[in-house]
Formats: structure tokens, C-alpha cells, sequence
């Protein structure tokens, strides 16, 4: 009979865990890894569900994840983060996939997600499939900061029965998050040989606004839609300014290509 381990990234998410976790007491195990800095009880949270419990030194998500995936042993894994949780129809989806031996090896995930306690259904968001259930040992996350996801050498499918997702409940942590992966995002495009210029910091933020808003009917959310497609121009225009500086810290202290300054860092003074 096929077993299924559900992983998940425990950082500072205590009130939103229980629901998650609650949602998937059908499983095999549930496997939390918590991040060393999480300050708020998330891990004895974690504990009240699963004796599975560690912690591990945090760098990225793929590293978390592929550092995770080596300790599970059960033939197939879902991926389900602190602020998600499984939908009823969802989970008898997922059971009737890891019964069948003919199924694939991938399966991306249909994702709806709440922006300050309204649930998103355009602006693109609406389309949102993720890659988190596939077998154990044929899956790998790709190795990118900013958004990593899992691959296999092997046959892809999507289920549309959906997970919920409470992205951002404030502002504040819209733009803590925005801090973080603006800066993982430069650093991966710096990586590839990506460089930014002015397009790149004028058009692109507009074009990002633009279809999202327009082409993607975020309009029809509301002013949730407005603020959301507003926010991610920004984000966009933060991305490509933070990539601008890394080449400016590069260029400035004769760093090798592969060496990739930090884009928060601002140039230290001569002589230090």
C-alpha cells in the first residue's frame, strides 16, 4: 500500500500551522522542519501534531527541502507550507492518486490564495498550479532562491482540486516577504548572466501593473486587485534595482562572476 509523508517548512507561522496541519492528519507522517530563528512556538505547535519534528539551519527553500527529502522514506511526498492547507476534496484527490499505480510521478497542484482576508480569483492568481506531490525518490527542487520547485525525470500531471493558501494577512508581511525575495530573485538572475537596465526598471514594473490589473481582469477584485497588482510592480522595480546594485558592487570591488554580493549591502568604505 503506498505511504505519503507530508513536508513541511515551519518558520515564525503559529497561528496558521494548526489549520495546515489539521488538514492533513489523514497522512502516514507529517515531517516539520523548523527554521533555527523561528521565535513564536511554531515548533511546540508543530509537536502537538507530529513527533517529527527538527530543526534545521535554514538557507533557502531549496536547500531546506532537498536536506528534508533525503530523511523521508515513505514512496510519495506532499509539499504544504506553513500558511496552506488541504481542501476536503483535495486530500480525497490526492489519496485516489498515491492508491493508483499508473499514476504519474508529478502532480501540480491547483492553488487559491487570500490577500488581506479576501480570496483572489484573477490578476492571474487564479491560475496558480504548484508542483507538490510526486514520489519521493524521483523528485529534486530545483536549485534557485527565489522561487524553487520540484522536478522529476519522469511523467507530470496537474490535479485541480485546489489547496488554500492565507498569503498575506498585512502589508507588513507583504513587504517583509518582498524584502526577502527580491533579493533572492537578483542574486538567481545575476547568476544566469541576467543584468538590469532601464527597461528593466521602467516598463517591466508597468508591464507587471498592467496585466495583471488589465489583461488579467484584477479589476474585477476590487480595490484587493488594485493594490495587489500595484504591489507586485513594485516588487518587480525592487527586483531589478537590487540587480543593479549587485552589478554595482561587482564592478566596484572586482568580485569573479561567480561571486554574488549581497544586493542589501551597501559598498563599505574605502580602507575597510
Amino acid at each position: 500500500m503506498s505511504t505519503i509523508t507530508v513536508l513541511t517548512l515551519v518558520p515564525n507561522a503559529g497561528d496558521r500551522l494548526p489549520r495546515c496541519l489539521e488538514s492533513v492528519k489523514w497522512t502516514d507522517d507529517i515531517f516539520c522542519v523548523v527554521d533555527p530563528a523561528t521565535t513564536d512556538g511554531s515548533d511546540e505547535v508543530a509537536r502537538r501534531y507530529t513527533p517529527h519534528v527538527v530543526t534545521h539551519e535554514f538557507i533557502n527553500h531549496a536547500a531546506q527541502e532537498n536536506w528534508a527529502l533525503d530523511q523521508i522514506e515513505t514512496e510519495w511526498t506532499l509539499i504544504l507550507d506553513a500558511d496552506e492547507w488541504v481542501t476536503d476534496e483535495l486530500a480525497a484527490r490526492i489519496r485516489q492518486v498515491i492508491r493508483d499505480p499508473a499514476s504519474k510521478d508529478l502532480y501540480y497542484i491547483h492553488r487559491l490564495s487570500y490577500f488581506l482576508g479576501k480570496r483572489i480569483m484573477h490578476g492571474g492568481w487564479e491560475r496558480d498550479y504548484n508542483s507538490r506531490l510526486f514520489r519521493t525518490k524521483k523528485g529534486r527542487n530545483t536549485e534557485c532562491r527565489a522561487h524553487p520547485r520540484i522536478v522529476v525525470d519522469g511523467t507530470v500531471g496537474r490535479i485541480h482540486e485546489p489547496m488554500l493558501h492565507d498569503a498575506y494577512r498585512s502589508f507588513p508581511e507583504f513587504f517583509r516577504t518582498l524584502v526577502r525575495y527580491t533579493s533572492w530573485g537578483a542574486e538567481d538572475a545575476y547568476e544566469r548572466g541576467k543584468r538590469a537596465g532601464v527597461v528593466h526598471l521602467t516598463l517591466r514594473p508597468f508591464w507587471r501593473f498592467f496585466s495583471m490589473y488589465v489583461l488579467r481582469r484584477g479589476f474585477l477584485d476590487g480595490y484587493h486587485g488594485l493594490i495587489l497588482a500595484s504591489l507586485y510592480g513594485v516588487t518587480v522595480f525592487v527586483k531589478y534595482a537590487k540587480l543593479w546594485n549587485i552589478e554595482r558592487l561587482a564592478r566596484e570591488n572586482r568580485s569573479a562572476p561567480g561571486n554574488v554580493p549581497d544586493p542589501d549591502t551597501p559598498t563599505p568604505p574605502a580602507g575597510v
